[in-house]
């Protein structure tokens, strides 16, 4: 019999598999900051800018989602002796190949953090951004990753911090019912004391940004494109554009983002 916290745990990650089951809603939440993000750097951009990855180093990147993030950085890939592309999403491992392409020192698999099919000290870095507070269990996952890294390599991981865009939506739209119930298990606030159970260097790293949306009908798909928005399924799209709408000033709705990565080793 399960008890209350596993049964929590199987809920929760079925409701990401369900999120992550097609690259589609995907697709839409990292296009509206392709869109309307003030900083140009681009997430993506300033997160590799924060890599140090030198020729003949292996690479594993977990969670990789689209593979989008490695647009463009075709001479990173290619410093890599070795290079593993993986999610516990077929769906995105298939979206990841077709993004980021072939390459003979790219692999692409199925992985699951918290059981890595790799030996000990395998890689010089390991990749995990925007995926560790869907782990069900963190220690066990991080344990995984220092496992499989040289006693020299690197862990990188980007997470959202909870003073951004699930706290300021769950705000504007509470008049629905709707609640900010994130998944607060790793965050810019508590992401050191977790990593430091397993990792005796942590450092952490903020960017700076925030979303400046004209268009409210893509803020309306985002929303519904996130599961913890469930309470939204049976409320007009028209009421929610009003309410979205009512906030702007000047034809902008200006939206708080909070993101940022830690590095560790």
């Amino acid at each position: 019999m399960n008890t209350g916290s596993e049964t929590n745990s199987i809920n929760d990650e079925k409701t990401v598999k369900k999120q992550y089951s097609s690259s589609a809603g995907l697709s839409t939440r990292i296009s509206i900051h392709d869109k309307y993000s003030i900083n140009k750097q681009g997430f993506g951009n300033w997160i590799f800018s924060n890599y140090d990855i030198r020729s003949g180093m292996r690479v594993l990147e977990l969670g990789c989602g689209t593979g989008s993030m490695w647009t463009g950085h075709e001479d990173v890939i290619r410093l890599c002796s070795g290079l593993v592309m993986s999610d516990f999403s077929e769906a995105m491992i298939i979206k990841a190949k077709e993004t980021v392409g072939e390459y003979p020192n790219v692999s692409y698999e199925q992985i699951d953090i918290m059981d890595i099919p790799f030996e000990d000290e395998s890689f010089d870095a390991v990749i995990a951004n925007m995926m560790l507070y869907h782990v069900p269990d963190i220690t066990r996952g991080l344990k995984e990753v220092r496992r499989v890294l040289k006693p020299s390599g690197t862990f990188y991981c980007a997470t959202f911090g909870i003073h951004g865009i699930m706290e300021y939506l769950s705000g504007i739209l509470s008049v629905y019912g709707v609640e900010d119930n994130t998944d607060r298990s790793f965050t810019l606030q508590n992401g050191a004391s977790v990593l430091g159970e397993v990792f005796a260097d942590v450092s952490r790293e903020d960017y700076e940004d925030s979303l400046a949306v004209t268009d409210i009908d893509d803020l309306v798909d985002y929303i519904y494109s996130l599961q913890s928005m469930t309470a939204l399924s049976s409320i007009p799209r028209d009421s929610i554009r009003a309410t979205l709408s009512s906030h702007m000033k000047d034809g902008v709705l200006t939206v708080p983002k909070e993101y940022g990565m830690f590095i560790a080793g």
